[in-house]
């Protein structure tokens, strides 16, 4: 039988370049909700995206028959819709430098998460969801593990193939409090599964997961009997949990490429972010040093090659505060270059599925570590709110107005923690909030925090993306409660 690479290179059509992205993808989820085992979900999916670039125009189709005659249909309606767009196309692809690399990838996977029984992985989250179990105020206690493992072949003229294998690992716990008429929910790493890594059960252990359901529930019970966060302005910290959620809306959004040249204006919105900014603009205080990082070891996002096959390598895209280069690939920099000259981008582009074509999209993108300690930062906030975990957002179709809240609030006192406080909020401008950034945690509060629920483009996709930070502290923020 012939190998996949084979028919497609066999059925491959003449044309100035084509493509095919062949995805297999398996995973798993299971819960345990009140010590009662969930009926658990397992999928798996398969098929390939083709494209073929002719005359100038792209053309692209996708199928989940992979054989010679499915291959060849698939290639045929790509090359029929290519050949339709010839001169009418508003980009000429024959300008861009679309690659034709070979190389591989492979996540980290000290453990294997097959290496447990499907009993032995609901006995684990049997005994996570007991844990939480802490008397009647915790009306509700779930433990779930959510795991995937992809493999992605990538093929292009003249011998180019790529092979990526990864697998994700998605732990989760929550505890529902009600007394006293309110009733809150505490995470162990936001409700849309913060902490999120690469590789295998090794990242149960780094998550503390096992360990872990008692203090969620505990701090479930903590906020259910705590005051609102007071309004004011006044100094914040935000923790690595809700820094993912700021460094996603406030940072990576607004720095992608295509809706910095329009692409998404008709259905996610725009950015405030314009081409000329690029090399001069001062995005964030000269603390702040965010790195484009798909090499960053078990983050989420993590690749060697994005889903053009471009090779992918670590570059600054915010320095020392100045704003250095767009989230933007392979195309969408042929497409920007020609409206400022010389503009450059990282490999960045991704699908969520063979289903689907590359877009540009945010991956690992990370604040990188100053020099404080979180004890320094607290020491020196004679009135504020150090914030964890992200609870809920809005942000204006710009990227640029926004007001997030947080599962959990301490008030910071004279230089020290003080009460918890429920529903803390803020407000901000992105244009203005990152240069009021004060105080960046050092290499030993850095943590790796990520999401599998970043939406973009049309038809919708949903994809995972990592981002890791430290601690930061930021000065005279809008702070807020729910009693507001």
């Amino acid at each position: 039988m012939n190998s996949l690479e084979d028919l497609v290179r066999k059925t491959a059509p003449a044309a100035d370049y084509w493509s095919a992205r062949a995805v297999t993808e398996t995973s798993e989820q299971l819960t345990v909700r009140r010590d009662v085992a969930q009926a658990p979900t397992r999928q798996r999916d398969a098929g390939v995206m083709l494209s073929v670039v002719y005359q100038g125009a792209l053309g692209y189709a996708a199928t989940s028959d992979m054989s010679e005659g499915g291959l060849r249909s698939a290639f045929a309606r790509a090359f029929d819709l290519a050949r339709a767009s010839a001169g009418n196309s508003v980009f000429d692809y024959s300008e861009a430098d679309l690659p034709k690399t070979s190389g591989s990838f492979r996540s980290p996977n000290e453990r294997p998460a097959t290496a447990l029984s499907l009993r032995e992985k609901f006995e684990l989250l049997g005994e996570v969801c007991a844990s939480a179990n802490l008397g009647d105020a915790i009306v509700d206690r779930t433990a779930s593990l959510w795991t995937t493992h992809t493999e992605q072949l990538h093929l292009t003229p003249d011998g180019g193939r790529i092979e990526q294998v990864w697998d994700f690992i998605v732990p989760g716990i929550s505890a529902v409090a009600s007394a006293g008429g309110d009733t809150q929910i505490r995470t162990a790493a936001g409700q849309y599964n913060g902490f999120c890594q690469q590789g295998g059960l090794e990242v149960l252990e780094r998550a503390k997961f096992a360990q872990d359901g008692p203090r969620v529930a505990r701090e479930a019970l903590e906020l259910v009997n705590a005051p609102n966060c007071p309004e004011g302005e006044m100094d914040v910290i935000l923790m690595p949990d809700q820094m993912m959620l700021q460094i996603h809306e406030s940072i990576g959004h607004p720095l992608e490429l295509d809706r910095i040249l329009g692409d998404e204006r008709n259905f996610a919105g725009t950015s405030f972010v314009t081409l000329d900014m690029f090399g001069h603009y001062q995005y964030g205080s000269e603390l702040l040093n965010v790195s484009f990082a798909p090499d960053a070891p078990a983050e989420f996002a993590g690749f060697a090659f994005d889903d053009d096959g471009a090779a992918a390598s670590r570059e600054w895209i915010i320095r020392q505060g100045v704003l250095q280069r767009p989230l933007g690939g392979t195309v969408s920099q042929a497409r920007a270059q020609h409206l400022r000259p010389g503009i450059a981008g990282v490999s960045t582009t991704r699908a969520c599925s063979w289903n689907r074509p590359p877009i540009d999209r945010m991956s690992n993108l990370n604040v990188e570590p100053g020099d404080s300690s979180l004890e320094e930062m607290i020491a020196s906030i004679e009135y504020g709110v150090l914030m964890r975990t992200n609870s809920s957002w809005s942000i204006d179709d710009s990227r640029n107005k926004f007001q997030f809240g947080c599962e959990y609030g301490q008030m910071i006192r004279h230089g020290r923690l003080a009460e918890v406080v429920k529903r803390p909020n803020y407000r901000g401008i992105s244009a203005s909030f990152w240069r009021s950034l004060a105080m960046v945690g050092n290499r030993g509060t850095f943590e790796i925090m990520g999401t599998p629920y970043c939406g973009k483009g049309e038809p919708n996709q949903v994809i995972r993306v990592g981002h890791a930070a430290p601690p930061c502290k930021f000065r005279k923020v809008s702070v807020f409660g729910g009693a507001h």
